[in-house]
């Protein structure tokens, strides 16, 4: 862990932030005592949802197949008619 002061941490900046983008957690201080920690933000992990983990909650009516009524089929072409 790096340990700086404030005033060090304000004049080298960039250089810090870019080790603290590669993992290092860098302990902020005011006059050596400590104030604050930095450290990098986790990353969400990327890996694909799994299908089907609400199978056996969640149940579809037959009726949801049927076709609309022409009505309503109207109002989502934007015939207004």
């Amino acid at each position: 862990m790096i340990k700086l002061n404030i005033h060090e941490a304000k004049t080298h900046l960039s250089y810090y932030l870019q080790r603290i983008i590669k993992g290092e957690t860098i302990l902020l201080c005011r006059r050596n005592v400590p104030v604050a920690e930095l450290r990098p933000i986790k990353k969400d992990k990327q890996t694909k949802r799994p299908i089907g983990l609400a199978k056996g909650y969640l149940k579809i009516p037959k009726e949801f197949f049927q076709p609309l009524p022409e009505e309503m089929t109207k109002l989502f072409s934007g015939d207004k008619k």
